[in-house]
């Protein structure tokens, strides 16, 4: 992969994850941290509608089919060993519910909101 890809591909990540969040606030959550980091993993966005927390992985494919089947199981685990991390550090932690998302985006489509897909 050269130095151009790279940049392409990490731009276009940025961009899936700008218009994953946009659509998610337009159906009521609030994004409370984009691109969470820890050892153990990392969670696109973290978004919050009540006392509902998803974590919300964001996927840029040419299909939706592609870009569910783009997050692994090790994937999986990692998003939610982060995830676990972001809800130990909450003051409410204990009211709070968490829930795995998928959000694909795909070209010349407003994205597609995947609840629970893990």
């Amino acid at each position: 992969m050269t130095a151009g890809s790279r940049r392409r591909a990490y731009r276009r990540g940025h961009f899936a994850e700008w218009f994953a969040a946009l659509a998610l606030m337009a159906r009521g959550y609030r994004i409370v941290a984009r691109r969470f980091r820890t050892k153990a993993g990392e969670v696109d966005l973290i978004a919050r509608k009540g006392e509902l927390v998803a974590l919300v992985e964001v996927k840029a494919r040419a299909d939706e089919t592609a870009a569910v089947d783009a997050v692994t199981a090790t994937a999986a685990r990692r998003i939610a060993a982060a995830g676990d991390i972001w809800l130990s550090r909450q003051k409410d932690a204990a009211r709070l519910s968490i829930r795995h998302d998928i959000v694909a985006v795909v070209p010349w489509r407003w994205p597609k909101h995947f609840p629970g897909a893990f």
